[in-house]
């Protein structure tokens, strides 16, 4: 009779900042302004690694990469935040959920694997500078590229799964602004132990390889800059890597907060003001960091733009 009585959810609630009620115009402009930049930044960095030809170098491959991620990963997440914004129904469908799910697991995994795919790349130029072209080639870069597409999916597809093979019934309310894990986990009315296993175990695995192929990368990287006997050469070595340090900290310092750290100990603002710091500022930052920082990128902009400007 309990089972009979059970209304199943076909379509969830997402509140996003409803709460906020005295800051949702300053917040929808400020999301807004933010997912433009996202998109004017990636889209110009894509661009101008496809046309310049001193960019066409395994480092700037994966740099590339790097943007249409963040393009795509901002905007399975962005737009639908903004809509909830200014929509009566803040409704999405179960299917859509699921979706929303699979893309952002993907996008978020493809990341992470390309930052350790980019540590190995600086490992190589840094520790076998002789030898980079002949061990970075053209095939092994897209061999690189395509694996991390390829394992983010299976990734993704295992995890998004795991969660939607749970029931959902009774509350459909969801107070975040996007299908994230732990909402819909509360949400469950089945017994979730085995799918926490599950999504723990297959995170675990993924975070140890990559956690261990940066640290090992760096280590190396490190001890290989140390040896170098000028300051400036030292300089210079330390440079090519800071940019994607300074990304590595950023995303997986957010991540440790967000899914390591027990919810216990902050808030739902807090969560949600992490989640928009790696679903919306770090691509909208990512490509100032490695354009600012780097003087091939800030060259080739500007010729670009001369261009543009002499047409």
């Amino acid at each position: 009779m309990e089972a009979k009585n059970q209304t199943y959810v076909t379509e969830f609630i997402l509140l996003g900042f409803s709460d906020l009620a005295k800051l949702q115009d300053l917040l929808f402009i400020v999301l807004l302004v933010m997912y433009i930049l996202t998109l004017m930044g990636n889209i110009s960095i894509i661009t101008v690694i496809r046309i310049d030809p001193h960019l066409h170098t395994p480092m700037y491959c994966f740099i590339s990469n790097l943007s249409f991620i963040d393009l795509c990963y901002s905007s399975a997440i962005t737009p639908k935040a903004l809509i909830t914004f200014k929509a009566e129904k803040k409704n999405i469908s179960l299917l859509d959920c699921a979706m929303q799910m699979f893309i952002f697991f993907t996008l978020a995994a493809a990341e992470c694997f390309l930052l350790a795919v980019m540590a190995y790349d600086r490992y190589v130029a840094i520790c076998n500078p002789l030898l980079y072209y002949v061990v970075m080639t053209r095939k092994v870069c897209l061999q690189l590229v395509t694996s991390v597409y390829i394992v983010s999916m299976g990734y993704s597809l295992i995890q998004t799964g795991n969660i939607f093979s749970m029931t959902f019934c009774g509350s459909n309310v969801i107070n975040h602004f996007y299908c994230d894990v732990t909402p819909l986990l509360q949400l469950s009315c089945s017994n979730t132990f085995f799918n926490e296993i599950v999504l723990n175990t297959f995170a675990g695995i993924v975070a140890a390889l990559i956690v261990t192929t940066i640290f090992i990368s760096y280590i190396y990287i490190i001890s290989a800059i140390l040896r170098i006997r000028s300051s400036d050469g030292r300089r210079k070595a330390f440079s090519t890597c800071a940019s994607h340090f300074i990304t590595v900290t950023l995303f997986f310092g957010t991540l440790i907060f967000i899914y390591v750290i027990p919810t216990s100990r902050y808030s739902v603002n807090t969560n949600r003001v992490l989640s928009v710091i790696y679903t919306m500022v770090i691509p909208m930052i990512n490509p100032m960091i490695y354009s600012l920082r780097n003087n091939d990128v800030k060259k080739a902009l500007k010729k670009v733009l001369e261009k543009k400007c002499f047409c």
